[in-house]
């Protein structure tokens, strides 16, 4: 899986070196329960790899096509409501659904709906497209508390999904049975959005992102090829909400609320939007990274937003961007250069870090803790939040660590250059 918007190979040609990704994937995905078997495990997993699919399907649109969309869940959210519907179907009518095909349900209703929204809002791209978004979102959001009939209001719908028809004796009563029905409907989702990045139609909608005038010169029109950008991407968003259904049995207003839209944004943003796999680190990274926070601390809003507001300040095309820098001086086999450098700052830059989130626990403690209630844990050590000893170790530990890794950037720079300069000084 490559950089699908700067690669220009044949659509579909088949080696060793593109198939060897897939094969890997699906080893890894079949061995994950038995390294990790605990169901809450299971289920942290599932939600990594419906967000996969979620991302990717956003990433159609604003890493592929440019359209910046604020009300996305709106196709994840519908698709997965439509799919709780069909559940409940089978539940009370007993209809011969096996409960591997109804994803497909809510990835029609993506569908349906994303030609119904997308008919008027992809005739306009930029900031036009996006304010549509976000009123179609909104829209939504508040039909979904006066339609309860469908919606189902602020309690959600929910239904059984062991009410389906067993295939193969499998009923679905464990998540390891349920998990590796996610991971099929991951494997092959992903596969069919990665070829039609390879089809002429994703190329032009890569075409369309970066000049659409140039396109319509051309003979291409931009509003349907964002049209069919637009589309695809709702089914693929419902089927990541039916994926949902079928895990959390239950689907609520909060899945397609703003709050959802802004958090899938984040998700392609951090993994690096440019990238086809970037969505796929992102979902990853930001899935671990709320499960661990929540389990910790109650300031894990707090250092998400600062990872993303760094990420864009910093690292601009995302986690598989800063990957991607890498790859001209792994191709001069003078990636072992960074590596001494890169060891050197390990150290002052998770002290730095740590260091930085021991001072908002403290600041947060302090605040918030009960009268007379002092003492604090925090990274296996209890102490007193309110003693100025354990203030200035902390702030001073801080400093010290944000100082020596100012010094060594020099250093990462000097490598950096002589990694990926040619021998002979040509770059």
């Amino acid at each position: 899986m490559t950089d699908t918007t700067h690669s220009f190979s044949r659509p579909f040609g088949i080696s060793l070196r593109t198939v060897m990704p897939w094969l890997v994937a699906t080893i890894v995905l079949l061995l994950l329960p038995f390294v990790f078997s605990a169901n809450s495990t299971i289920t942290v997993m599932n939600q990594m790899a419906i967000t996969i699919i979620f991302a990717l399907a956003y990433n159609m649109l604003l890493g592929q096509g440019g359209m910046l969309s604020f009300g996305h869940a709106v196709f994840m959210g519908i698709g997965g409501v439509f799919a709780v519907h069909v559940m409940s179907y089978v539940e009370v009518f007993g209809a011969p659904l096996p409960l591997p095909l109804l994803p497909i349900f809510g990835g029609i209703a993506g569908l349906i709906f994303a030609c119904i929204i997308g008919s008027f809002s992809t005739r306009q791209a930029g900031t036009v497209f996006a304010m549509i978004s976000l009123g179609v979102g909104e829209l939504i959001a508040a039909c979904s508390l006066i339609f309860v009939a469908f919606f189902g209001g602020e309690t959600g719908v929910s239904a059984d999904r062991t009410y389906g028809l067993p295939v193969f004796g499998v009923e679905f009563l464990r998540q390891s049975e349920v998990y590796y029905l996610i991971a099929g409907w991951l494997l092959l989702s992903v596969l069919l959005m990665y070829l039609y990045t390879r089809t002429p139609m994703g190329r032009m909608a890569n075409a369309v992102r970066d000049n659409p005038e140039r396109a319509e010169f051309l003979g291409y029109s931009a509003r349907w090829v964002r049209f069919y950008s637009f589309i695809f991407s709702g089914f693929f968003a419902g089927i990541a909400g039916g994926l949902f259904a079928l895990n959390y049995e239950i689907m609520t207003t909060e899945n397609m609320s703003l709050v959802q839209s802004g958090k899938i944004l984040l998700i392609t943003f951090l993994g690096g939007m440019g990238f086809f796999v970037g969505p796929i680190i992102g979902a990853i990274v930001f899935t671990l990274l709320t499960t661990v926070l929540s389990r910790y601390t109650e300031l894990g809003a707090l250092y998400i937003g600062t990872i993303f507001v760094l990420t864009v300040m910093y690292c601009p095309r995302g986690l598989a961007g800063l990957l991607m820098m890498h790859e001209p001086a792994y191709r001069l086999g003078k990636l072992r250069l960074l590596l001494a450098p890169y060891l050197k700052l390990v150290i002052p830059g998770t002290v730095a870090v740590l260091g930085s989130a021991a001072v908002f626990e403290m600041l947060f403690h302090v605040r918030h803790a009960t009268p007379g209630q002092h003492e604090m844990g925090l990274f296996g050590i209890t102490f007193d939040s309110h003693s100025p000893f354990a203030w200035v170790i902390a702030i001073g530990g801080t400093l010290a660590a944000m100082v020596i890794t100012r010094k060594l950037i020099p250093q990462i720079n000097d490598a950096w250059h002589d990694a990926n300069t040619v021998e002979g000084g040509a770059k």
